[in-house]
């Protein structure tokens, strides 16, 4: 037998018995798939991106790898998922939740195993607020990049009554942790401010027909209707409002802030209102180039409220991994306390603009934006 073809023979096994790539992980936990995936998959995008960029970008000694998990916008699905996230050891952060609701059952999974948490998405302040309560044993591991739901309402209800001139609204929520608290909220304010609130209902996530209720509604002549939830029953309530020949106004929050309830509510879209937080990335100059790569990298998609906060977010974690986390170079080692400590001090200038956390790990970014969906687009006016 030839030498050369023996050391051929053994380069495969040579390179096999090598040094591996260290790798680290980052979880994405959303709802990828059921009634409001869109979402979800729009944060997936903007989490492969962060990531594909931080593996570019040479300044990373590891390669990081994204494990993305369907948690269905379901609280128990979003404790199963949690616990499978807890039990890989080689995730050093998780990115998620986007539904408030799986969020805050969650975040004390991901605390009883010292895992540190970033939402780009939940906006109930009990997500952060609970890790100040006597019963939270462990460490305060949740951050949060988007401000709250108290932040919003009152912004939201603030608009309706000094700008819209608005002296009366009718209030339907879905429920939910999101929804209802983001109602209650606004309807704290608009009466406080002196505003009447005519009605406060709640509906199910899943109901298509409003149209008992939209009547029962309109008998009371309110002057908007306020909507705490999300975009599929948002949309169809715009509609059907146009349906039953209701003039009032339409105002919702963040969830409805989507292309998608273009698609559901379709021409009943148009003069509608809808917040959002923070600033329209389109006025940032820090957000420049992920408004373009975002576009160059996802052709054709559309680009969801939260992808531009799951990005950042999962940067904000990679960072934290990068300058506090490793704990042992030479392994595949890390120090989730340390990412949490690092968090904690952050000061990041990035696509949101300034991120830093207070001591419940909320941005002390309060910005909300409201806009006017026109002609297919949100056109921010406030």
């Amino acid at each position: 037998m030839k030498k050369s073809f023996v050391l051929a023979s053994l380069l495969p096994l040579l390179a096999a018995c090598g040094p591996k790539e260290k790798t680290f992980r980052v979880a994405l936990a959303v709802p990828l798939t059921g009634d409001i995936a869109a979402m979800g998959e729009g944060m997936k995008r903007g989490a492969e991106l962060a990531v594909k960029e931080a593996n570019a970008s040479g300044r990373f000694k590891f390669k990081v790898e994204l494990r993305p998990f369907d948690d269905r916008a379901d609280p128990k699905e979003a404790v199963n998922v949690a616990n499978q996230i807890v039990s890989d050891a080689n995730i050093s952060a998780v990115i998620g939740h986007l539904n408030s609701g799986c969020s805050i059952p969650a975040a004390q999974v991901y605390a009883k195993a010292g895992l540190p948490m970033i939402t780009p998405a939940a906006t109930n302040p009990k997500l952060t607020q609970q890790q100040l309560e006597p019963s939270w044993k462990w460490v305060k591991n949740v951050f949060r990049v988007n401000t709250t739901d108290d932040v919003q309402g009152q912004f939201a209800a603030r608009f309706a009554f000094k700008k819209l001139k608005l002296g009366s609204v009718a209030v339907i929520h879905d429920k939910t942790p999101y929804g209802q608290g983001l109602a209650e909220e606004f309807e704290k304010e608009f009466k406080k401010l002196g505003g009447a609130v005519k009605s406060f209902d709640g509906i199910a996530v899943g109901d298509k027909d409003f149209k008992a209720l939209l009547t029962r509604i309109k008998s009371l002549k309110p002057a908007a209707i306020y909507f705490g939830g999300i975009y599929n029953e948002g949309g169809l309530i715009a509609k059907q409002m146009k349906e039953t020949g209701m003039q009032a106004e339409f105002l919702s929050g963040d969830a409805c802030f989507s292309p998608e309830f273009f698609k559901v509510a379709g021409s009943a879209a148009e003069g509608r209102y809808v917040t959002n937080v923070g600033v329209p990335p389109e006025r940032l100059a820090s957000a420049k180039d992920f408004l373009t790569n975002y576009r160059a990298t996802f052709p054709g998609k559309d680009m969801q409220p939260y992808d531009p906060y799951t990005y950042e977010a999962t940067h904000i974690a990679l960072l934290a991994l990068e300058k506090a986390g490793i704990s042992d170079p030479a392994s595949n080692a890390f120090d989730r306390t340390k990412i949490i400590e690092f968090l904690r001090t952050l000061k990041y200038d990035g696509v949101l603009g300034r991120t830093e956390f207070d001591e419940k790990g909320d941005t002390r970014n309060k910005a909300v934006t409201v806009y006017l969906a026109k002609a297919g687009i949100f056109n921010p006016v406030e």
